[in-house]
């Protein structure tokens, strides 16, 4: 279909989740903003990940559903569909939200050719998933409709809230003038996660006066941050619980944030910070850190790095892109990408 923007003044962009991956879309927003600068932007999601949309300038407003949770699919549809759009941007491609897009009613349904959901769009898109990293991979919808990109930065807005929040807790936990390393040990898929044990043995070679300041999202991941603060000692920190922003703005003041896999290694990388991310089944090249004060740490050893299996049941080489990945060689990569980072 020819793409006419004069035509254009509602646009939805659809992303259900994850965080991180809804991180790696904001590129879009920014560039699709420049392109309609007085169109009415709208952005659908799970709510889990409101928080890292809020405050988004190029937004006008952050809409909601849950998975689950009560919600109606067909009042969902229904509601989009009132709305009209007259553009509709899907960048997750799975069958609800392309059920969404069309019976949206609107005249550009933008979206990837994934098997039978590619009929639901009318501009359609080639899904380089396996070839380019994420952000790029977002920003082919914007190509699709003949638009120039002119940001392929991700962004998340922190206010002065989330900043006196931080310097608030630095202070009272006695981390001003430390050195001050942030470990996530947490994940969402079981392969993705380093061991705790082997967070332990790292955070017990850090110098006694610096401070492993440990993050947490969920009731479990507390758990396991609780386990690996007690082993390390005095020198370690829990960080309390917070939302996603203040989350941020905690990595933010970190002299370096080591992490595994998952929504909170996208803030460090994306705020700035020093940032050493644990790869093991998933590919760096693809969904890693983009910024030049970062590395990647994995198992150099393994051919079968990027596998993409969710469960250790399912991996038949008994996990050891993490099981054999050595604290000892981690903390001296750290050390040598501090030397030329701090």
């Amino acid at each position: 279909m020819q793409f006419d923007k004069n035509r254009v003044n509602k646009i939805l962009i659809i992303k259900q989740g994850a965080i991180g991956d809804v991180l790696l879309s904001t590129p879009v927003i920014e560039n699709m903003r420049h392109h309609f600068p007085e169109a009415e932007i709208n952005y659908l999601t799970q709510s889990y990940c409101r928080e890292v949309l809020m405050g988004n300038p190029y937004l006008n407003r952050v809409l909601t559903y849950d998975i689950g949770k009560g919600d109606s699919s067909y009042c969902l549809i229904r509601n989009i569909h009132d709305q009209k759009y007259e553009l509709i941007i899907d960048l997750f491609g799975n069958p609800r939200t392309a059920i969404i897009t069309f019976n949206s009613d609107a005249k550009y349904r933008v979206g990837f050719r994934f098997g039978w959901r590619a009929l639901a769009y009318n501009i359609r898109v080639k899904p380089r998933g396996g070839e380019v990293h994420n952000v790029e991979f977002n920003l082919d919808a914007v190509r699709a409709l003949g638009l120039e990109v002119i940001s392929n930065t991700p962004k998340i807005y922190l206010n002065g809230v989330h900043t006196e929040f931080a310097d608030m807790f630095f202070n009272s936990a006695g981390l001003n003038g430390r050195e001050v390393i942030g470990f996530n040990p947490s994940g969402t898929w079981p392969t993705k996660v380093w061991y705790p044990e082997k967070w332990i043995e790292l955070g017990k070679m850090f110098p006694k006066d610096s401070r492993i300041l440990l993050f947490w999202g969920y009731d479990k991941e507390k758990e396991t941050a609780e386990k690996i603060r007690s082993a390390i000692g005095e020198n370690a920190v829990l960080i309390p619980e917070v939302n996603l922003k203040y989350m941020a703005a905690l990595i933010k003041k970190c002299n370096l944030f080591v992490t595994n896999d998952t929504g909170p290694m996208h803030f460090s990388w994306i705020t700035g910070t020093n940032t050493a991310a644990i790869f093991g089944p998933t590919n760096s090249h693809l969904q890693g850190p983009l910024n030049k004060n970062s590395i990647v740490l994995k198992n150099e050893s393994l051919s079968c790095l990027g596998c993409n299996l969710t469960q250790i049941t399912e991996c038949p080489n008994s996990h050891k892109c993490m099981k054999e990945l050595d604290a000892a060689i981690i903390y001296g990569k750290l050390m040598e990408f501090m030397r030329l980072h701090s």
